[in-house]
């Protein structure tokens, strides 16, 4: 059986690929010269029900699903339910520890969600003492992820990582304000080229007993980039830099790497207002 495939735009190392109706097995590229000079090409890619729902794993899930199906065996010499039961549980430890590609915006100076979730909270909060940032008030923006939420992280911003801050802590729901200040956390402050930093901190939940980040003290990072991940269920607040307010409201999904939460000052496009 042939497959369809979708019609969409897609940014690939800077350029914009469009893909067209087309059959199983076709694949053109073809450049054009659009009008701000840069160049887009035009492929046919398949998209099929079996890409659309399954995802490639993160390596830091490939022990725990490891754990889930060796239980599930077990199981199985007990009684087929239970057995069926571990079938569901290791499919959802699976798709938790998923890691699906993300398009960011191609535009710079936006802030983009740095998780997969809900906004649950939007509030003035001074920034983690840890990190050594200016005790005043920054819009702060908190994407809470329920345990099957995507739960890798990834870069708002593009900048250089200038600190990383550790601090245990206790285990509230991270749905609750004061997950921010007593639970445990792990903190960077990241620099954008244009001098603005930026805090986002990675807070684990009432089920979440592990934070995990990928990045050091000085690395640079793209928009979108991965950075972390938090296992089984959590929060990342996002500090936004003095001035610069939030384009989304508490409530609205979140889509890590690509869903835009704001737009630091200076940085609309033509005909756009900061």
């Amino acid at each position: 059986m042939t497959s369809q495939y979708g019609r969409k735009l897609l940014q690939v190392r800077g350029r914009a690929c469009s893909i067209k109706g087309g059959t199983r097995g076709q694949f053109r590229s073809t450049r054009r010269l659009r009008a701000d000079g840069e160049h887009s090409i035009e492929v046919s890619l398949p998209v099929n029900m079996v890409s659309t729902f399954v995802k490639p794993m993160h390596r830091e899930g490939i022990r725990f699903v490891a754990i889930f199906a060796a239980v599930t065996a077990g199981l199985f010499f007990l009684t087929p339910v239970a057995g069926w039961l571990g079938v569901g549980l290791t499919v959802w430890c699976y798709y938790f520890f998923r890691d699906p590609e993300r398009v960011p915006p191609e535009r710079d100076g936006l802030v983009v969600s740095p998780a997969d979730g809900i906004v649950s909270l939007i509030e003035p909060a001074v920034p983690p003492a840890e990190l050594g940032m200016a005790a005043t008030p920054l819009t702060r923006v908190s994407v809470f992820m329920n345990v099957f939420n995507c739960h890798v992280n990834r870069a708002p911003v593009a900048g250089h990582v200038t600190s990383i801050a550790y601090r245990s802590g206790k285990f509230f729901n991270a749905s609750l304000d004061k997950a921010s200040a007593d639970n445990e956390r792990n903190s960077l402050c990241i620099r954008t080229p244009a001098g603005d930093d930026l805090a986002v901190v990675q807070i684990a939940g009432l089920v979440a007993r592990r934070i995990v980040c990928w990045t050091s003290e000085g690395d640079a990072l793209a928009a979108g980039e991965r950075f972390g991940l938090i296992r089984f269920g959590s929060r990342l607040d996002v500090y936004l830099p003095p001035g610069v307010s939030p384009k989304v409201r508490i409530g609205q999904t979140m889509v890590a790497g690509e869903t835009v939460i704001a737009e630091l000052a200076g940085t609309a496009g033509p005909g756009q207002t900061p």
